[in-house]
């Protein structure tokens, strides 16, 4: 059986790969003893590079797609490292390497713990990602020595591992810089892919690698966060909730009176209607006295609310803090007119100075004494 895998080898003379898996990215040419005829034919294909390899070292490389005829012409490097001045004898010794240089798309990614990041609206928060992307070859040569080596076979998913780790801690760089709000992550996936892209692209060079068709398919809070923002959305949608419960209350009274149970539930259901019809009576007249004006005069304003603050002391979010206790900060120096305070309703953190309710709380607050002669 060696004799005839011998003489077999000895009778071809193309050398060629029709690439038949999904995910080979190298692939070496097997030949008897590494023999290959002078004037062999090498068949190099759309998205393929062919290599020869000297005794570990990488001679010509072949890039563009066609057929070749393997002569000293062709083969320069190769023909100065063996020393054939004037061609080579048939048979010569070489490895052949077929580097694919399409791009292996649909990588999975996606983000092993929560990325951790300090939100304008919701303080420190966790958020996961996950997606997809692509990588090519685009330099063989690098490729093959620093990542391939020796392997006759070299597959994609023998660095998918290592290519999702680098991109994941790059994603968590961008994602913490970004200052994107939580709430405006999702409109702004294909601007982060992107900010992702230009930052790795320097990590994957030098390995011949490129990382194309980046995408953010989510980007998802902690479930007892998403289960809070559902609550808050569902107020918001609601709206008054006084007359939500009214509405509710004369739903339920319409079902009641449907009651199917002959008259016994026909009394249940007028029993149970006068009662809620009761409760609604006294909740509208309790709602009309609230809103009455006390007699012999008109209705006191209301109650002021006390306002707080948050402010931002050594990179923290403290707070809320009301006036008084503001004005006490000011006067340890623990809150200058530089520091960034926020309260509910504004769009944005202002410094303290910028801040019409806390302006005269510096005002009154005395200078440091001078110093001692």
């Amino acid at each position: 059986m060696a004799l005839w895998d011998k003489i077999r080898g000895e009778l071809i003379d193309v050398i060629e790969w029709l690439d038949d898996s999904p995910d080979t990215m190298v692939w070496r040419f097997p030949r008897y003893d590494n023999e290959i005829k002078n004037g062999a034919k090498l068949i190099v294909r759309p998205s393929q590079v062919a290599a020869f390899i000297n005794e570990g070292q990488i001679a010509d490389v072949f890039g563009q797609p066609g057929t070749y005829t393997l002569e000293t012409q062709n083969l320069p490097i190769l023909s100065k490292l063996r020393g054939w001045k004037y061609g080579f004898q048939s048979p010569f010794k070489a490895e052949v390497y077929f580097v694919s240089t399409r791009t292996f798309t649909d990588r999975k990614w996606g983000t092993k713990n929560p990325i951790m990041l300090r939100d304008p609206e919701f303080g420190p928060v966790r958020l996961r990602a996950f997606g997809t992307f692509g990588v090519r070859v685009n330099n063989a040569e690098n490729f093959l020595k620093q990542i391939t080596g020796t392997s006759g076979r070299f597959s994609v998913e023998s660095i998918g591992d290592q290519l999702r780790d680098m991109l994941v801690a790059r994603f968590a760089d961008v994602l913490g810089s970004s200052k994107i709000p939580v709430l405006d992550m999702a409109g702004n996936q294909d601007e982060l892919a992107k900010y992702v892209l230009d930052r790795i692209a320097g990590d994957f060079e030098p390995f011949g690698i490129q990382i194309v068709n980046l995408f953010v398919e989510n980007i998802s809070l902690p479930p007892e966060v998403e289960q809070a923002l559902d609550k808050r959305s569902s107020m918001g949608i609601i709206g008054n909730m006084q007359q939500f419960t009214q509405y509710q209350t004369a739903n339920a009274i319409s079902d009641a009176a449907k009651n199917p149970g002959g008259m016994a539930g026909a009394g249940v259901g007028i029993g149970f209607g006068a009662a809620m019809g009761q409760q609604i009576a006294q909740a509208a007249s309790a709602t009309s006295a609230a809103n009455q004006p006390p007699p012999g005069g008109t209705a006191p304003p209301p109650l002021p609310q006390q306002v707080s603050y948050f402010a931002a002391i050594n990179n923290q979010q403290l707070g809320p803090f009301d006036l008084q206790a503001l004005k006490d900060k000011i006067a340890a120096g623990q809150i200058t007119r530089q520091t960034l305070v926020w309260k509910q309703g504004m769009p944005q953190w202002t410094a303290a100075g910028q801040n019409a309710d806390l302006e005269p709380l510096f005002s009154s607050v005395p200078p440091p004494l001078p110093p001692q002669a």
